[in-house]
């Protein structure tokens, strides 16, 4: 397939697709294009996109691409649906990075690190379909092993587990402005 018509058609299934779609994913629909080359023009379509200042990015999330705004655009875009974005409380953030970061882990795991019952907050994280039950502990009782899913990498616009702050990095984030930066020498 020539080039010109394959990012035309990557495009259309890009857009049409309101998910993540995975590279392996394109190539079964496009049957005899190599992944290599879907691969080759997606980052291209990155560039492209980048650089001319259009209004949407193509970004890699939750082990595929997705269309998504830019973050300057995000105003206009919020003012469109006038919906409030869905919050999360402290608790359900607290239990949500808890699983993100010991995962796989228990009920009784989570509540013994955050000190309370989390019944509630984990049924509202499956609801939401952030965390999932992945397997049952090799223990007596045999409890349930919580995970996230590919929308909790998407809601946090993660490429991967991998791509979470590690402890220094939320340290820095926490930090007031004048301790989070580099002495500049003047005085």
């Amino acid at each position: 397939m020539e080039r010109d018509r394959l990012k035309s058609v990557l495009e259309s299934l890009l857009f049409a697709c309101d998910a993540p779609l995975a590279v392996h994913r394109m190539g079964e629909v496009l049957e005899g294009v190599d992944k290599k080359e879907i691969a080759s023009v997606l980052q291209e379509l990155q560039a492209e996109y980048e650089t001319s200042g259009r209004g949407f990015r193509l970004v890699e999330v939750a082990g595929g691409f997705q269309m998504r705004t830019p973050k300057e655009n995000a105003e206009w875009v919020k003012n469109l649906f006038r919906g409030r974005p869905a919050r999360m409380s402290r608790a359900t953030l607290e239990t949500v990075a808890i699983i993100a970061y010991k995962q796989p882990i228990t009920r009784a795991e989570i509540e013994a690190i955050r000190g309370v019952d989390v019944d509630g907050v984990l049924s509202t994280l499956l609801e939401r379909r952030l965390v999932r039950i992945v397997a049952r502990k090799d223990v007596p009782g045999r409890p349930f092993l919580y995970g996230t899913t590919t929308e909790f990498l998407e809601m946090f616009n993660l490429k991967d587990l991998s791509n979470l702050p590690t402890l220094k990095e939320m340290e820095e984030m926490t930090l007031p402005p004048s301790q989070n930066q580099e002495p500049s020498g003047e005085e």
